[in-house]
């Protein structure tokens, strides 16, 4: 099928309150335009650099998002621009954010990536640590981010009932930490060889790369 295909019938298995973010990386520009055609203007990188070449010459009404690994070096690049970070994982990263947001008199939304897979490539911040960030005071003066959900990364396993205990141990948290404060109303969990699942355990964002593109 066609990339407009395959983003219509993934958008006909979606529920309306989920957004779906099309992960772009690695995919050329004409790709991701065939993708804005058929109507998708959220797209999701995992590279600064990619994303802000990619930003410079697509319709400025795209929002961007950055899925990956954060380098705090690097959030000066798009920090005019981005919609959503989705893996911040340490105080220090959203200091940095706040700082860069502030320099373009803007306020940049921001995920708390939480460490849920069993894997030691998966960065991420326990659930005591993502509490202490949200209840500190210096959170507070940081008047140019804006906390408004979690993300998380299942382990890369065919073990369906382990993905569904991660899963379903971040929506527990989240549920939580969304009675305390009704701004964490996002969780993104789910790509392309989970987002069913992750669905049916409280995602309200899903990560779609290949089964929008195609395999890599």
């Amino acid at each position: 099928m066609s990339i407009a295909n395959n983003l219509n019938h993934i958008k006909k298995q979606l529920p309306e309150h989920i957004t779906l973010v099309a992960v772009s990386k690695t995919k050329p520009i004409e790709a991701i335009l065939e993708a804005y055609d058929a109507g998708q203007t959220i797209f999701g990188e995992n590279k600064i650099q990619e994303m802000v070449d990619k930003y410079n010459v697509l319709p400025k009404d795209i929002k961007w998002h950055m899925i990956g690994h954060l380098q705090r070096n690097k959030v000066k690049y798009m920090a005019h621009f981005v919609d959503l970070i989705h893996g911040v994982d340490s105080f220090k990263t959203l200091k940095e954010i706040n700082k860069q947001a502030k320099k373009h008199e803007r306020v940049i939304n921001c995920l708390l990536q939480a460490k849920i897979a069993e894997e030691d490539t998966k960065f991420g911040l326990s659930f005591t640590d993502i509490e202490k960030i949200l209840t500190s005071d210096e959170l507070k003066e940081l008047e140019n981010v804006n906390i408004i959900g979690l993300m998380g990364m299942a382990s890369f396993t065919d073990d369906m009932d382990q993905i569904k205990d991660e899963f379903n141990k971040l929506n527990v948290f989240s549920d939580r930490l969304k009675t305390q404060d009704p701004r964490l109303k996002i969780l993104s969990i789910g790509m392309s060889s989970d987002y069913p699942l992750a669905i049916e355990y409280g995602s309200t964002m899903v990560r779609i790369g290949s089964a929008i593109f195609g395999v890599r």
